[in-house]
């Protein structure tokens, strides 16, 4: 029996878990920042960097007070190394190597992006991993951060299909949250005022589907791009919005729900089309926006017959420390840990092997 100490300090929440096995999630406990951010209307590096200062020791003490255990019954520590925020990360990377130093305990620096992936098997999923039958599988990792299609095969090795070139979805939803002056987080938000609108009164474009009858080169058929979409909601408030500068009532819930439309269409389309040329046997959806209700309704209408379909609770969709903490018992099961000397990262590597599979 292993217990990992799970850090997470890539953008905006705090987190500390203690997750026992790689899968059995003791405790998760979460500090949100969205109050400290919402006047500001987006993420501000620097304030989330002062936030986990003071925020990372209450957390933790909550997660070893919840799981029941003491830092002297932790195995291991793991902690987002990257991708993400670098001065929210440089805390959280800083904070773990003080208590592996201080408490003697090993630590590893893990990828939050492969995280993502890993949290949708956390708990009582972990058979599905465990079985060849589910491979290739297909992941949809979707987040304000990040769109990408990542397939991955028995033995754990991964090639990115595509990536979004511009922006990533979470961030178009939260952009256009913020377009239509609804507030932050834009995703929620935008999802709470779709609700009953109607999603086909206007039609925004999709963009790299072929749907505008422009060819679509091959090097993007499994990217994506978001930006289009925004612009084109940009114009859309313009055109309609009243003497205030803001839509009016009665527009406001249908756009809402077409934008929203327009955004997971794209996200839906490109997936099965992957799975479907790649003879995926499982589609997996992690990250924030895998949270989004229509998104979750739409993949589960539409897996193809035979593929199988795991979405991440959605308490592991946004970002938590738990998937952190699971990822880093396959470290430990290998020891294979950090030294001291690691330095966090922005941008997310390529990725051609998992380390949860290999």
């Amino acid at each position: 029996m292993a217990l990992i100490l799970g850090i997470e300090t890539s953008c905006d929440e705090t987190a500390a878990a203690v997750v026992r096995d790689g899968f059995e999630v003791l405790s998760n406990s979460v500090a949100s920042q969205i109050a400290k951010h919402a006047a500001h209307g987006g993420v501000v590096p620097e304030l989330a960097a002062r936030e986990h200062l003071t925020a990372l020791t209450p957390v933790l003490e909550g997660a070893l007070r919840e799981a029941d255990v003491t830092l002297r019954d932790i195995d291991a520590i793991a902690v987002t190394q990257g991708p993400g925020l670098i001065p929210a990360l440089l805390v959280g990377l800083s904070f773990a190597k003080g208590l592996a130093m201080g408490n003697r305990i090993p630590y590893v620096g893990v990828n939050h992006f492969i995280g993502h992936i890993y949290g949708a098997f956390l708990d009582e999923a972990n058979r599905e991993l465990e079985d060849s039958a589910n491979y290739p599988l297909l992941a949809l990792v979707v987040s304000g951060g990040h769109t990408s299609l990542v397939l991955i095969d028995e033995h754990g090795r991964a090639s990115a299909l595509g990536s979004t070139i511009d922006d990533a979805a979470g961030e178009a939803l939260d952009k256009g949250a913020k377009l239509l002056g609804l507030g932050y987080p834009g995703g929620p938000i935008m999802q709470k005022t779709a609700e009953g609108g109607d999603p086909h009164r206007f039609e925004f474009p999709r963009p790299l589907t072929g749907a505008a009858g422009k060819p679509l080169a091959p090097e993007n058929r499994y990217n994506f791009s978001f930006s289009g979409i925004k612009t084109a909601l940009l114009y859309h408030v313009k055109n309609h919005a009243g003497a205030d500068g803001t839509l009016p009532v009665e527009l406001l819930k249908d756009t809402a729900a077409s934008y929203q439309e327009a955004v997971v269409d794209v996200l839906v389309r490109k997936t099965l089309a992957a799975a479907k040329a790649m003879g995926a046997k499982m589609i997996v959806a992690a990250g924030g926006v895998a949270c989004n209700g229509v998104l979750r309704e739409r993949l589960e209408q539409l897996v193809p017959r035979g593929v199988k379909l795991r979405l991440a609770a959605r308490k592991y969709c946004t970002d938590n420390a738990a998937m952190i903490g699971g990822l880093g018992y396959h470290y430990w099961k290998k020891g294979t840990f950090s030294p001291l000397d690691i330095d966090s990262y922005a941008r997310l590597p390529r990725i051609t092997q998992i380390p949860f599979l290999d």
